[in-house]
């Protein structure tokens, strides 16, 4: 029997799961079997996996779990160099030359285990199966434009924390923009899931945004329109010919430009589209200063959707089930897709 374990994740901030309780109980009809570990922090309670049929274990148990079980989480795992011999859905950050991700990959290939990441299960056309963009997106013009709030009032953002629901992010930005006039906005990726949500964020606010796509960015650049908005907010994920929209000569050339969101946040990557930070930012310092007079900050928080737990992991959790009904035939459809994914990139660890 195809045995999925949930596990609880261990990362600061991170309250956000890949199943409900509805989806749990349509995995069990289904004929799989589910184990959701408890946890301290998860925005949806496990009651409602237990009334779903779920078997319940305790929190950061899933190293234990039986070797045929199919670990599944969100974010990364404990970073204690053990050889990972399960197969992982995650989002592994792992294929595009990050560090970090490299130590990964060698921990599986120690261990035998296989990831499959989530950011890389994709239908017969590329296109993700599932993603928590719009709301990365949603949140991370939030962050942003609270970055530029606390400018213009003449400080660093301090720490951020959860919000309840959207309604109540909303509500407290515009307390805090109160007396302030909007900022200009300009969006690339907008067509997509996080340059909609970053977009509409903007919009319920007052901020007037430029939206561009593929077809404003196919000369490949330069483009000085964005050092000519208050805020650019960056939702294009950093791949092969990406073409850079922020250079490091950003820093001191004339420009309008106070606040960068890279809310697709791949810093360390060889192809950021964005040359004047090398590090995330967090939940506790969200915002980096990079250049002075004027004040230049950039927002890279990396797990922006937890803002909002609840909404994003209902959406996400919703698009993502029917990839997990499928889970009985892993020779096939999305996750043979991924597994070919980790087998290129791994191959070369």
């Amino acid at each position: 029997m195809t045995h999925l374990w949930v596990r609880a994740e261990q990362r600061p901030n991170e309250e956000r799961v890949g199943l409900t309780p509805d989806g749990a109980a349509a995995l069990i009809a289904a004929g799989i079997k589910v184990t959701v570990e408890r946890s301290s922090v998860r925005a949806i309670g496990i009651d409602g996996y237990v009334a779903a049929g779920c078997d319940i274990a305790e929190e950061n148990q899933w190293p234990k779990a039986p070797a045929d079980a199919i670990i599944f989480g969100l974010k990364e795992l404990p970073e204690d160099g053990t050889a990972l011999s399960h197969r992982h859905i995650m989002f592994g950050h792992a294929f595009k030359g990050q560090p970090a991700g490299q130590v990964l990959l060698q921990r599986f290939k120690a261990g035998g285990g296989t990831l499959y990441d989530l950011e890389y299960l994709v239908d017969e056309t590329g296109r993700r199966v599932a993603a928590f963009g719009y709301w990365a997106g949603y949140a991370g013009a939030a962050v942003s434009l609270k970055v530029w709030v606390a400018q213009r009032r003449g400080g660093l953002i301090g720490p951020v924390a959860k919000y309840p629901g959207k309604q109540a992010l909303l509500d407290d930005l515009a307390s805090e923009m109160v007396g302030l006039t909007p900022p200009r906005a300009i969006v690339i990726g907008a067509l997509g899931r996080v340059g909609t949500g970053a977009s509409d964020l903007c919009t319920a606010l007052g901020v007037a945004v430029t939206k561009w796509d593929i077809a404003e960015t196919a000369s490949g650049g330069p483009f000085p329109e964005v050092l000519q908005h208050d805020i650019f907010l960056n939702c294009i994920l950093a791949r092969p010919g990406c073409p850079v929209f922020v250079p490091a000569s950003a820093k001191t050339d004339p420009r309008s430009l106070t606040v960068i969101g890279d809310i697709a946040c791949d810093p360390t990557s060889d192809f950021s589209p964005i040359k004047v930070y090398d590090r995330a930012t967090d939940w506790q310092a969200p915002a980096l200063r990079v250049a002075e007079n004027p004040p230049l900050d950039v927002m890279a928080i990396d797990n922006l959707p937890s803002l909002l737990p609840v909404e994003s992991s209902e959406d996400y959790a919703a698009q993502l089930l029917p990839s997990l009904l499928t889970l009985t035939d892993l020779g096939q459809g999305v996750w043979a897709r991924a597994k070919a994914d980790f087998d290129r990139h791994s191959a070369a660890v």
